[in-house]
This record gives C-alpha cells, sequence and structure tokens, in this order.
C-alpha cells in the first residue's frame, strides 16, 4: 500500500474543505430562496360591490405566516389603524381583504411582520383610485341651499288669504268685474225707506193739513177784521 506523503495529504484535505464550502454555499443560498421577504408581498385597493376595500396578496411558497396591519395615512402620517390580520402564503399566493370605504386618492401603508425574516412595509403603499366606489366622483357635489323667502314677500295678511283662481286673474274676468251694465245701475241704487214712501204716497203720520186749516183760518179772520173796519170808517166819515 502506498504511502502518501504529507504534502498530498495537505492538498486531498484542502480539496474535501473546497467542495464542503461549496455544498455549504449552494445549500445556504437555496434556503435563501425559500425564505420569506417583502417583496412577495403585494397591496391594493379595490371594490366589492359598492363598498371599497383593501386587499394583500402573500406569494411565499414556503408558507411562513406573516401578520399583516394597515394604517390609513394623513400627510405621510398614520391617522388610523384600519386592521391587522396573518396570512400565510401559497405559490399561487394567498389574499386577505380589509374592510375600509375608502376616499378617492387616500393613502395606506401596509407592514408585514414575518420573523425572523421581514419587518417592514410594502414599498409604495396603497393610493386609491380617483373614483369611489359605486361610480362617485372625487368630491361629492354639495347640497343647493334653498333660498329662504324674503320678508317683503310673506306678511301675515298673505298667509291667510288665497291666491286667485286662473280665472279670477285673468283679463275678462276683470273687465266684468270693473264694467257694470246700466240696467243693473238702478236696481243697485238704495231704494227710499218704507216710512218715507208711505208719508209721499198717503201723506199719513203728517201735520201738513193741520197747520194748512190752521192757516186758512187766520187768513179769514183777518180778512173780515180789514173788512169790518173798513165799513167803521166809511160810516164815520158819511155822518
Amino acid at each position: 500500500m502506498p504511502i502518501l506523503s504529507s504534502a498530498a495529504s495537505r492538498r486531498s484535505v484542502r480539496a474535501l474543505g473546497i467542495a464542503t464550502a461549496a455544498v455549504a454555499l449552494a445549500v445556504g443560498t437555496a434556503g435563501n430562496a425559500l425564505a420569506c421577504n417583502i417583496g412577495e408581498f403585494s397591496a391594493a385597493a379595490s371594490c366589492d360591490g359598492a363598498k371599497g376595500v383593501i386587499t394583500v396578496t402573500d406569494v411565499d411558497a414556503a408558507g411562513v405566516n406573516a401578520v399583516v396591519t394597515v394604517f390609513r395615512q394623513n400627510n405621510g402620517a398614520d391617522e388610523e389603524k384600519i386592521g391587522e390580520q396573518e396570512v400565510k402564503g401559497s405559490k399561487e399566493g394567498t389574499t386577505i381583504t380589509f374592510a375600509e370605504d375608502w376616499k378617492p386618492n387616500t393613502e395606506y401603508r401596509v407592514h408585514v411582520l414575518a420573523k425572523p425574516y421581514v419587518d417592514e412595509d410594502i414599498k409604495g403603499g396603497v393610493v386609491t383610485p380617483a373614483t369611489a366606489c359605486g361610480g362617485g366622483d372625487e368630491e361629492e357635489e354639495s347640497p343647493t341651499p334653498t333660498p329662504e323667502p324674503s320678508e317683503s314677500t310673506t306678511t301675515p295678511a298673505d298667509e291667510g288669504s288665497e291666491a286667485p283662481s286662473p280665472e279670477e286673474s285673468t283679463p275678462a274676468a276683470e273687465e266684468s268685474e270693473s264694467t257694470v251694465p246700466a240696467a243693473d245701475t238702478a236696481d243697485n241704487a238704495p231704494s227710499p225707506a218704507a216710512g218715507d214712501s208711505n208719508l209721499a204716497e198717503t201723506g199719513a203720520n203728517s201735520n201738513t193739513g193741520l197747520i194748512a186749516g190752521v192757516a186758512a183760518a187766520l187768513v179769514a179772520i183777518g180778512g173780515g177784521a180789514v173788512f169790518f173796519g173798513m165799513r167803521r170808517r166809511g160810516a164815520k166819515s158819511e155822518s
């Protein structure tokens, strides 16, 4: 049996070490390829009917358990925590859904924690579309204010009065009301009182007859007195 020299032994050991290191490097590279990483997670804003949702998909083929947390942003800072869920990735992709009736052009931060591989945010986060779910506009239209009636157009007297009917407001109706037939004028004139009419026709309840009789008697008496006075003067002048 040949005896190996020390130099040959050293070369053999060196070759074995190199081979072992290569195998370890290959195994390590394969392990890193199968390990969970942030690039295997993606997020998006979508609609579930008329409601908005945030979806996160994990395509980690190793199936490492991860915790996903979603935050609504406001001027680059967390405004509200939307929710937190666990997900176990798969080669086909596993999707989880966060119910969030999002507004257009809103930004969300999505954080992934998969120990000991991932503890960071999904790059770029989520920015919602400019149109809300259900076809709504970016900004809701403000209701048109209803004009209030002015004081000059509404008065207490007007509140109790009824609006004139179309017939009363027509020019023909106004002309018929303003023009009164001649025949109706006499009918509309005030009639004399009942007492005045009876007195003019019958003379009842009047002192006219009595006054006329007294006047006639006084005239007769006065005439007689004048006649007798003249006769007495004539008799005196003859004697």
